[in-house]
């Protein structure tokens, strides 16, 4: 019997075991670095334990410290949540040596699906169908290209280790081998330590479909049926649905089937993914699909399993890691109706989905009947150190259309200020009518992205608004305006009046604010209609705002902190910041500089001092919150200087290459 376990994991997943074992009565043991010192899951858990500073690699992927954590507070089993070390066999054989229940897979068994190439050959002496590629040891460049003329671009080239995208790139043309192949080995290294990649066929219209499996130590193993995972960007999940649109029952039957075996042909224990890419082009046929890995660990989007079979995974993994069976067999597993996940990550989806930080200064999950698994609050920091993952947000309906509905409505409803998030960008998937229809492909969010990603102006009504709000002088409730309790400059004369500086759509603009009544303003300033908006019938209770413009009246909610103003309506976050000062990137208007759009560390420097570079042309490669990012020049020029070196850490907004100013260069 298990009484105690420690989470050797973080944030979300952290949270949402303790949920679980804190159901089941058992106690758990948190572990944290210095930077999560504040963090949910610490806060949540029954006892916490400091491993180290904030790099990962000095923390949670420290086993001694975590074994030494586990001693020190008599924990008996040890759960690795996703990430980190989930999936390390040296962690299980070092965690089984220390005494302590591993909740989770064998070494042995993660070690035989660890590697994608070994996983590929075990899977076809299982007759499990693999996709065409190359799986072999040989990584010299000229193997790797002639294998890939063989199978015919284009090829998927991928790591061999690891999973989530890293280290994997779509090649179309022979000539773009050589540059892909350096790029996902350098991912691949820094992500996983092994550089070494496979090179595949590429499914012109692919599905991703995958299947839950779970083991037990008796023997059984059971599916509990498929995840369609098939819109992502850069390779990474977006929204997860269970169960597949469109799904015949024969193909379900089949892929289930080959998932078991695959799970049985390494002895299986506990919850696992079988991964399969699946040939769309003419529908889902029980003959087209393959293969591609298995993840021997509990998966982010496992909710929505959850949801449509009524069973808790977490709890089944800890009863399979006591050496209880298996809870259920295959015929008393079943499908209730449809669930679909989105994942809500600080992250800038206008700029590249380029990943943010920031300080979540307000944070409002929507209630009712969604389910949101979260690892933060409100206060909490989003740092450059570990995923921007802020929360998932699941839906369940009797049918696609309706979880789709709940989902797309939950996330209008769901406000965080304080950072840049993807939120926008979800609710249009939601509503897209390729998604909404079931037409789905690996594909379709590159092929929509310039729509998915449109950015909206903020209505000149709710600007003004946002000026007003910045102005403070309107108060809340029975308070009085900021401006009765302090006459400003502008309120000696006539009517009170302020002048407001605030950046709309990335510029810096000054407005005026002048009440014209009790509770009536004039905003007057750029962009602003025919240079003013009059807002009337102002009312502020708290964050509620309501107001009436041009004959209509709005509702809306406004937070605001020392640099932005967050405006949230009909579904939409219109952020307001408040300027700060010069920034380096402001030094970089003229075009003469390439800046850091965020903490990371610098992993190449393609060029000199004294190189001509054409506009475009690759000139730092940077690491941030584990994607790899170039920076190119921002026009035709000469390098003056070259401001950083490889390896080193650098924030947001320093510049890292400065070019010739055009006048000089002239």
């Amino acid at each position: 019997m298990i009484t105690k376990i420690l989470i050797a994991n973080r944030g979300e997943i952290a949270c949402r075991i303790i949920r679980t074992a804190r159901k089941m009565g058992i106690a758990t043991v948190a572990v944290y670095s210095e930077a999560d010192a504040d963090a949910l899951h610490v806060e949540k858990a029954d006892e916490a334990v400091l491993i180290g500073p904030a790099p990962a690699s000095e923390s949670y992927l420290r086993i001694d410290a975590i074994l030494d954590a586990a001693k020190r507070t008599g924990a008996d089993a040890i759960h690795p949540g996703y990430g980190f070390l989930s999936e390390n066999p040296d962690f299980v054989e070092r965690v089984n040596k220390a005494g302590l229940i591993f909740i989770g897979p064998s070494a042995k068994a993660i070690r035989a699906m660890g590697l994608k190439d070994a996983a590929k050959a075990l899977m076809e002496k299982a007759n499990v169908p693999v996709v065409p590629g190359y799986h072999g040891e040989a990584q010299e460049l000229v193997v790797l290209a002639g294998k890939a003329n063989e199978i015919g671009f284009p090829v998927l080239i991928k790591a061999r280790a690891g999973g989530g995208g890293k280290g994997m790139r779509k090649v179309e043309r022979q000539e773009d081998f050589p540059a892909a192949l350096s790029s996902a080995r350098r991912e691949a290294k820094a992500s996983f330590g092994d550089d070494r990649v496979l090179v595949e066929k590429y499914v012109a219209t692919p599905r991703h479909i995958e299947i839950q499996v779970f083991g037990d130590s008796h023997g059984n193993v059971v599916h509990l049926f498929e995840r369609d995972c098939s819109a992502q960007r850069r390779h990474q999940k977006v929204i997860e649905e269970a169960p597949a649109p469109d799904m015949p029952e024969d193909m379900r039957e089949a892929m289930g089937a080959a998932a078991v075996q695959a799970a049985k042909a390494i002895n299986y224990s506990g919850a696992g993914t079988v991964e399969f890419i699946v040939d769309a082009s003419e529908g889902l046929m029980a003959d087209k699909f393959w293969f591609m890995e298995m993840n021997t660990r509990l998966q982010v989007e496992h909710p929505v399993t959850e949801l449509i079979t009524g069973l808790d995974l977490v709890e089944w993994q800890i009863r399979v890691a006591a050496g209880e069976p298996l809870p259920l067999a295959q015929d008393q597993l079943s499908i209730n109706g449809h669930a679909v996940e989105a994942r809500i990550y600080a992250e800038d989806a206008e700029k590249g989905f380029l990943p943010a930080v920031g300080r979540l200064m307000h944070l409002q999950f929507p209630e009712g009947d969604i389910r949101v698994d979260a690892g933060v609050r409100a206060g909490d920091e989003i740092t450059p150190f570990y995923d921007p993952m802020i929360a998932k947000v699941i839906a369940h309906g009797t049918t696609r259309a309706e979880a789709l509905g709940k989902l797309a409505g939950a996330l209008g409803r769901t406000e965080i200020a304080g950072t840049v998030t993807n939120t926008a960008f979800l609710i249009r998937l939601c509503r897209d009518a390729d998604f909404a229809a079931g037409r789905l492909d690996t594909g379709l969010i590159d092929r929509n992205i310039a729509s998915l990603t449109e950015r909206v102006t903020a209505p000149e009504a709710i600007a003004a608004l946002a000026v007003l709000a910045a102005s403070g002088m309107v108060g809340s409730g029975t308070e009085p305006p900021a401006s009765v309790a302090s006459i400003g400059p502008f309120e000696i004369w006539g009517a009170p009046r302020r002048m407001v500086s605030l950046e709309i759509d990335g510029q810096s603009r000054g407005f005026t604010v002048e009440r014209e009544a009790a509770s009536d303003w004039r905003v007057a300033g750029e962009g602003l209609g025919a240079g003013d908006m009059h807002l009337k019938v102002v009312r502020r209770t708290g964050d509620d705002w309501s107001f009436s413009a041009d004959g209509v009246s709005k509702r809306c909610r406004l937070v605001q902190n020392g640099t932005e103003v967050a405006v949230f309506h009909e579904g939409l976050t219109y952020r307001f910041v408040k300027p700060r000062g010069t920034r380096s990137d402001d030094l970089a208007a003229g075009g003469d500089q390439v800046v850091s759009m965020m903490p990371g560390i610098v992993k190449q420097v393609l060029v000199s001092e004294g190189q001509e570079v054409k506009s475009g042309e690759p000139m730092v490669i940077m690491e941030a919150m584990k994607m790899e990012m170039t920076l190119a020049a921002p026009r035709d020029g000469v390098v003056a200087e070259v401001l950083v070196s490889t390896g080193a850490q650098v924030a947001d907004g320093v510049s890292l290459v400065r070019l010739t100013a055009e006048a000089d260069a002239a």
